[in-house]
């Protein structure tokens, strides 16, 4: 298995929302899920190469052998296009990826062109190996003849192989490290408990200045037959009808869509691609919306991306429901209240289908921001309905909200912080719960609960309160990150002898904890107070400063972009995507458009080759550093443009 070469980073993703493949900007699939767009993933390694003559195989997905690749999205389309081309080889070879939608069918289209002086004869060559449900255990690969078909199969999961042509050899169970596959010696096995094969197609005598089009499919079932009467009917109509299908399922799902509300060519690419992506991550099945592709499965770097966050989420929506996709909306909050703890909390990340992801404590304002996502969805569409389904499940995330306010200070306990490094009496969650609160204390009164709506307000009312007299720093000019930050016993022992306040808590069975009254540092989140939950109003004295403090402090010298907070080490401290963008929003509150589209330009100049835009650019290089596509950086993208045409219609 290869699982541990594949790359953290990947160029592009194809679905249709219950299928998703991450691919690399060569054509190489890295991962696939199926049924659902988070787990469980299939893919160990996927291999593409030809084999001329008397030569060992040249895998054309990758950059050796002098192969050279150039790689986009079909205009309006979710269909990743790659040309790969090497001086040493007279093939040429055009590819296109797609889901086909309502399929469970994966296609991948190979145009090979003869680009040489004679014709050429050539094998095209396809290692394929399943570790389904990325487990080791118990895989098998075998041929089914009578489909010409190569089969993966574990415990109710089955992915059959195929192509339009026959097939000319074939292998069930090949070791990659016996370079079977490498010297195309497929020696016709039929069945073998390993995760991998091959598949080989010949190509006689191709003219120079000819091309020559096979598709490889990839049909999914919870069944043998299930698979194959996928790839029956893939079969059933050429490739280029499936492109078709699918080119203008997509153009037409764009085409219901709000228009881009700015006019810049650039800007509608960014935002079609936003809208196109947003679908890809939103699961078909469930409604739950994934924060990023999974790329580091093994938490090598990182605690995982493929999951649903509510926060995350709750920014996104907004962004859905103003680009007019409420549907996706719709069935978010739908799967939100098969998400919510029996307490009436929403913990930090969950599973397609409402279950506790892994996990590491309580964030108060995931919930919070669920709350106020269902109401600023709400006020787009008037849908009474909408409000008597959601309101039982905002009752109780209100009433947990409630219960976790600290009664002699009036701002929640401590938490995690929406970073997930700390936990303390975050201001950003203390403004998250006064939105989430003030939502639920609208959703009162719609159902006639005036009594449970002033409660709501009254505590809403107090955390802004608290947020103005406990967490305003003279000294710096800013407001704090925080008050009650949980520290380990070494740094207790250096703030202390700084002359920074602290305590110690006695826990049980003897555990101390020591806490800091104080976090000082300067953090993007601290926009928050004022967008969105509008705690504190963004023409406040106050809140400018902090945004002032905000930019100066963490303002990235020479690539630019605003990292997260001054100490951030997390994949080396870059400046991200959607933290720059959130200074944007702040300036375009404030009237300070000019400063907010130099910010906007700023993200849109570092999105990838393909158009998305990733979670992180390297603070060095300007490269792409982590995470590719971010839902939540598209999301920031996309409020940015909606803010901006607003403020400038209102000059």
């Amino acid at each position: 298995m290869s699982s541990n070469n594949k790359p953290f980073l990947i160029d592009a993703i194809v679905g249709n929302s219950s299928m998703l493949a991450s691919m690399g900007r060569t054509g190489r699939m890295y991962r696939l899920w199926w049924p659902n767009i988070d787990t469980p993933q299939h893919v160990d390694a996927m291999r593409t190469g030809i084999q001329i003559e008397g030569a060992a195989v040249s895998w054309f997905d990758d950059s050796a052998d002098g192969w050279r690749h150039e790689a986009a999205y079909a205009k309006g389309s979710n269909t990743l296009i790659v040309k790969a081309s090497s001086p040493s080889s007279p093939i040429s070879i055009d590819s296109r990826h797609f889901a086909v939608p309502g399929q469970d069918l994966l296609v991948r289209e190979y145009t090979f062109s003869n680009t040489g002086a004679s014709s050429a004869s050539f094998r095209f060559v396809v290692h394929s190996s399943f570790v389904i449900s990325e487990n080791g255990l118990y895989n098998t690969t075998m041929f089914n003849h009578e489909s010409d078909a190569l089969i993966h199969f574990r415990h109710g999961y089955f992915f059959a192989l195929s192509c339009a042509n026959v097939c000319a050899k074939f292998q069930a169970g090949l070791p990659w490290e016996s370079e079977a596959a490498q010297n195309g010696e497929l020696a016709g096995n039929v069945i073998d408990m390993r995760p991998d094969g091959a598949m080989a197609w010949q190509i006689d005598e191709l003219k120079a200045g000819e091309s020559v089009t096979l598709p490889l499919y990839i049909a999914a079932g919870r069944s043998e037959e299930q698979a194959l009467e996928a790839l029956r009917l893939a079969k059933s109509k050429a490739s280029r009808d499936w492109a078709d299908e699918t080119d203008r399922y997509w153009r037409e799902y764009l085409e219901a869509a709000t228009p881009c509300p700015v006019d810049n060519e650039e800007l509608k690419e960014v935002y079609d691609r936003s809208l196109l992506m947003f679908k890809l991550m939103s699961d078909e099945k469930t409604g739950s919306i994934i924060a990023a592709p999974e790329f580091d499965e093994r938490f090598q770097r990182c605690g995982g991306y493929s999951y649903c966050w509510g926060r995350d989420a709750a920014y996104i929506t907004t962004a859905l429901d103003l680009a007019g996709l409420y549907d996706l909306t719709d069935q978010f909050y739908a799967w939100t209240l098969s998400a919510q703890s029996p307490d009436g909390s929403w913990q930090q990340r969950h599973y397609h289908d409402g279950s506790l992801a892994p996990s590491w404590g309580l964030q108060i304002d995931e919930g919070a921001s669920i709350l106020w996502g269902m109401w600023q969805h709400y006020l787009v569409k008037h849908d009474g309905a909408f409000a008597d389904s959601v309101w039982p499940a905002v009752r109780k995330g209100a009433s947990f909200l409630a219960g976790f306010i600290d009664e002699s200070s009036g701002l929640p306990k401590p938490s995690i912080d929406l970073w997930e490094e700390r936990e303390a009496s975050h201001t950003y969650s203390s403004a998250a719960v006064y939105g989430g609160l003030t939502a639920a204390a609208s959703f009162a009164e719609l159902a006639g609960e005036s009594g449970q709506a002033s409660e709501w307000r009254g505590l809403a009312a107090r955390i802004a309160s608290s947020i103005q007299s406990d967490c305003w720093d003279d000294a710096s000019g800013h407001y704090l990150r925080g008050v009650n930050l949980s520290v380990s016993a070494e740094k207790y022992d250096h703030f202390v002898a700084d002359d920074r306040e602290g305590y110690v808590l006695e826990l049980s069975k003897g555990y101390r904890k020591h806490v800091m009254k104080q976090d000082p540092i300067v953090d993007i989140s601290l926009i928050g107070l004022s967008v969105p939950f509008e705690a504190v109003s963004a023409d406040d004295e106050r809140m400018r400063k902090t945004a002032d403090a905000i930019e100066a402090s963490l303002t990235v010298p020479g690539v630019g972009g605003i990292k997260r907070y001054e100490d951030d080490i997390y994949i080396g401290g870059n400046p991200w995507i959607l933290t720059t963008l959130w200074l944007a929003h702040y300036r375009i509150a404030i009237g300070e458009l000019d400063a907010a589209k130099e910010l906007l330009n700023w993200a849109v100049a570092h999105r990838t080759e393909t158009g998305l835009l990733p979670e992180q650019v390297d603070k060095t290089t300007g490269e792409t550093a982590w995470v590719v596509p971010l839902t939540w950086s598209h999301a920031m993208f996309v409020l940015t443009l909606f803010m901006l045409a607003d403020a400038e219609a209102k000059i």
